[in-house]
This record gives C-alpha cells, structure tokens and sequence, in this order.
C-alpha cells in the first residue's frame, strides 16, 4: 500500500512561559522541544528570547519568559502541540504561526524590541495627562470630536427636560374626580 504523505511547513511558535523559567530557561527549550518533536517537528532555531512583565497576570503570573522557535512540522502536528500546551501547566500561552518566508538566521537574530513607557494617566482634579476623568482635557494631535455635535451639558442634544408643573386643584391622590 501507497503511503499517504502529509505536507510539511515551516512555522514560528512563540511560548510563554511563568516567572519561573527565567531561572531555569533550559528547562523551558526542553519543554518547548518536547511539545515540537513529539508530533513530527525538526526544531531549526530555539532560543530564549525574553523575559518581561505581562500586560495582565496569567496564572498569577505577573512576569514571563519567551521562548522563540522556528521549526518544520507536518501541517496536522500544529494543532496537537497547541493541545499539549493547553493540557500543560508550564506554558501560560503559546501562538504558532506560519512562517515560510523566513529564514533560521533571521529568527536567530532577531532581538525583542524594548517596551515604549505608557504616559501616566490622570484621574479627576489629581493632575496628570488630559485632565483624567470627567476632565476634557487636551486631545493632543488627535484632532476635536466633531462628530460629536454639541452635546451641551444636562441633557444632551434633546435639551432639558421638563416636568409639567402639577395644576392647584389637584388631590392628594393625583386624580380629579
């Protein structure tokens, strides 16, 4: 019998792993080997690539460590490593792309780019960037929202609104009889 061949495609995977690996990276390129060969890959490239403070804690994970990879593997491996990482409790995310157009030396150097320092932002009559909230402040090079129209203060673009005045011979009960 004719065996039936499966494609193979070169991909990039990105893995996150805890705080702990900052300390053990070893460990953490083993790991990552494991998930890729055990499915079929041939690992070109492997290395650390960084290890930052996340965006929003992971597995009260405050801070993690990447470990980039550009591997060949049969196109049907992709989802099975991404199950095993999801079954694992080492690797917080992983993210595995298709990546033909580039090259081990290109993967090899490439460094991670140092994050830009957020602006603080200000909250109420406590200073800070554009007045913080409720304040209006300054929209910078963004331009004025016209398309907005004028919303005015209480009451929007409709205006106020108002209650009718009750009539004198009212009753205590609301109605007239």
């Amino acid at each position: 019998m004719a065996e039936k061949k499966t494609k193979t495609n070169q991909y990039e995977g990105m893995f996150l792993f805890g705080s702990g690996a900052a300390t053990e990276p070893q460990a953490a390129e083993n790991t990552v080997r494991k998930f890729i060969e055990q499915h079929g890959g041939n690992i070109l490239v492997l290395k650390k690539w960084d290890e930052r403070k996340l965006a929003y804690e992971i597995n009260k994970n405050k801070r993690g460590t990447y470990i980039l990879s550009l591997f060949t593997a049969p196109s049907t491996a992709v989802t099975s490593i991404e199950r095993d990482v999801k079954l694992s409790e080492d690797v917080l995310r992983v993210m595995i792309l298709k990546a033909d157009h580039l090259t081990a030396e290109e993967i090899q150097n490439h460094e991670p780019q140092k994050p830009e320092p957020r602006e603080e932002r200000g909250f109420g009559d406590r200073g800070g960037y554009g007045g913080g909230y409720g304040g209006g402040g300054d929209r910078g090079d963004r331009g004025d929202r016209g398309d907005r129209g004028d919303r005015g203060g209480y009451g929007g673009p409709r205006g106020r609104r108002e209650e009718p005045a009750p009539e004198a011979g009212a009753g205590a009960g609301g109605e007239d009889r």
